[in-house]
């Protein structure tokens, strides 16, 4: 039977392939109707992640087959409601996370994988909370097991994840935060409750910290890796844990990837095996929320009772996302030529365009 019903189409970024900025564009696609477990919500705002940038670079794993819509996480409005969806209703402000995605101005997903955000967080919040914040929770109380007393180091203290590890630190009585960020970036680490700011231009974190604790640090977030995994575990405690979440030693600061950059990182890599780290007394973990987010299905128990926890803190006071900037999609490869550079601080999210189709590098 014939319709007269106009095709819907929706609005993201699409990733073609790995390379540089010209590998994305901002690009139109069919609506899809949710089924019976789905929602659809219409973004007010998608956060960017330093995954996004390897993601493009070509130096991150799990990734889908090219072309696909890049994003981890996003806020907005629930538009519709499958069947059986009962914990959220058309008209909810929500935040949602999936392993891509995100970056369009309407999505349609799994219903669990959305939340109905607190009556007091603003969108730009919501969008900022839930990669950052469950990665840096996850880091410090399931696999550092932080309490009170204990000291931590928290590399790129000033971007997304590291002013969440700071805040969230300072939910713990008498925790030690070492930070290392650039001189400018001090004072805002200071104030989000970072004890000790390193400046890693000028400073050698590892002296540093020996000079205030001659023993070392208990916990260590490394999103870096290479020649630093070495040095931080060198750097841990007795009973210390450091914990890799990231490589970004590896990823080149210009638009492409570096085969030499990733290679001679991956050299210096720490290494041992399960014989000779037992006269350490020390320990090492890795976190990579991109395969957790995979496999949502083994794991949303946890990231359910993390989100929740997140909720209760962000209510009492406790946490607050900082937002960087917040660039239009079309912007996409500004905002991340800013995340390469390291220059901001908090996080940098993006927002569909005003215009309904603007191409990436098109001057407002």
């Amino acid at each position: 039977m014939a319709t007269n019903e106009t095709p819907r189409f929706v609005s993201g970024i699409e990733l073609a392939g790995a390379g540089g900025y010209d590998q994305l564009r901002v690009k139109q696609y069919p609506y899809r109707t949710p089924d019976a477990n789905e929602i659809v919500m219409r973004i007010k705002f998608s956060g960017l992640n330093f995954a996004d940038l390897m993601r493009r670079q070509g130096l991150y794993s799990p990734v889908p087959k090219f072309p696909y819509v890049p994003g981890f996480e996003a806020s907005g409005i629930i538009e519709a409601v499958g069947s059986n969806v009962s914990h959220l209703s058309v008209g909810d402000r929500a935040i949602a996370f999936a392993s891509d995605g995100m970056w369009a101005d309407i999505v349609t997903l799994p219903s669990h994988q959305c939340f109905k955000m607190p009556d007091t967080m603003s969108f730009e919040e919501g969008a900022a909370l839930l990669v950052n914040y469950i990665t840096a929770y996850q880091i410090l109380f399931e696999f550092g097991n932080l309490r009170p007393n204990k000291s931590v180091l928290v590399h790129m203290a000033a971007g997304g994840v590291g002013i969440a590890a700071i805040q969230l630190c300072k939910t713990v009585n008498n925790v030690t935060v070492f930070g290392t960020a650039s001189a400018a970036k001090h004072s805002i680490i200071e104030d989000m409750g970072c004890t000790h700011p390193i400046d890693y231009h000028t400073q050698d974190y590892v002296s540093e910290i020996r000079k205030i604790s001659p023993q070392g640090v208990d916990i260590i977030m490394d999103p870096l890796n290479g020649e630093d995994s070495v040095r931080g575990f060198d750097l841990l405690k007795p009973l210390g844990r450091i914990i890799y979440f990231g490589a970004a030693n590896v990823a080149a600061s210009g638009e492409n990837r570096s085969y030499f950059t990733a290679f001679k990182t991956w050299l210096k890599c720490f290494a041992t095996n399960s014989m000779s780290i037992l006269s350490t007394n020390k320990s090492i973990a890795g976190y990579h929320l991109g395969y957790l987010l995979k496999d949502l299905d083994s794991t949303k128990g946890s990231a359910f009772e993390t989100v929740n926890e997140l909720f209760r803190l962000y209510d009492e006071g406790a946490i607050k996302p900082q937002i960087d900037n917040i660039y239009p999609y079309s912007k996409v490869g500004e905002a991340m030529q800013r995340m390469h550079n390291r220059q901001n601080i908090g996080k940098v999210l993006l927002r569909p365009d005003d215009d309904d189709i603007k191409k990436i590098g098109e001057k407002e």
